[in-house]
């Protein structure tokens, strides 16, 4: 199916790209089109402009601030897998992103568009929200940073306004920390039915710390914090970690599954976050 008409634009700074969102009352951002693209073929939306953030330099990259990383909102999968700092510091996001649909995806998407595009059965929002993530969101009143735990607010929805931009992802550096991200699916390169993102810092065999994040358990990328509780302090043996993550599902509230009720996926949350636990903890 074609789309309908619509204004195309590609500004080339921030600036330019947040004057050509004031300017229309129904515009979309391009920001990899892995998402909008079959969302606009099929006319289940019908802006009157797209923004294409694809020619701003500013928008791209990864670079050390401090005790963090900053990465472009426009930087590609496939730009982050190959980047030595999200290897380092931020190993739990490079294992999820591995996972993401196949290789041409991964070499159009971007961070930032899965981040504001926010479908919860997305592989980026768990390991951002479990590495308390922070997202730089842009308009044009200037920058204000906000917590992960607070951009996700619902289904497909975010902290971004219709007149703001996501710029950056800010990062705490996860240096030395075990990382894992298990996923649940039926077809090869499809969204996750279930997944859990788990790293872990180790102080001999005890775990000091442990961050798990959840995907595809509610209508946003949810926190396991009873898990996290549980695990922190524990001797990383099979048994402990096994009735650590027992809680995994605890507060949740998946899609309905075959039962009706989420009970699969909750079985599933408890299985796979056992799993990432024990391999970030190796």
């Amino acid at each position: 199916m074609i789309p309908t008409a619509f204004d195309y634009v590609a500004p080339e700074s921030v600036a330019d790209a947040l004057a050509a969102l004031a300017d229309s009352d129904d515009a979309k951002v391009l920001a990899g089109g892995q998402s909008l693209l079959p969302i606009l073929r099929m006319r289940l939306n019908a802006p009157d402009k797209v923004v294409d953030l694809g020619r701003i330099p500013e928008l791209r990259g990864v670079r050390e601030d401090g005790d963090a990383i900053v990465i472009g909102a426009m930087t590609s999968y496939v730009d982050l897998l190959a980047d030595p700092l999200v290897a380092e510091h931020a190993a739990l996001l490079k294992a999820a992103i591995e996972t993401v649909a196949d290789p041409q995806i991964r070499r159009r998407g971007t961070i930032g568009g899965a981040l504001v595009h926010a479908d919860p059965a997305g592989d980026v929002g768990a390991p951002v929200l479990a590495l308390d993530g922070e997202l730089v969101i842009t308009g044009s009143g200037g920058e204000r940073t906000v917590a992960a735990a607070d951009f996700f607010e619902d289904l497909f929805t975010t902290a971004v306004g219709e007149d703001e931009l996501l710029t950056a992802i800010r990062i705490p550096k996860h240096t030395g920390w075990g990382a894992a991200y298990e996923k649940f699916v039926r077809v090869a390169h499809q969204w996750s039915i279930v997944a859990v993102a788990a790293t872990v810092r180790m102080e001999g065999d005890t775990i000091a710390e442990a961050r798990v994040g959840l995907t595809n358990m509610g209508s946003t990328p949810l926190r396991a914090t009873a898990t996290e509780e549980a695990l922190a302090g524990k001797q990383a043996s099979a048994e402990a970690i096994a009735e650590a993550c027992a809680k995994a599902a605890d507060g949740t509230n998946p899609p309905s599954d075959l039962n009706g009720d989420g009970d699969y996926r909750k079985h599933l949350a408890t299985v796979f976050t056992r799993r990432a636990v024990l391999a970030a903890a190796d």
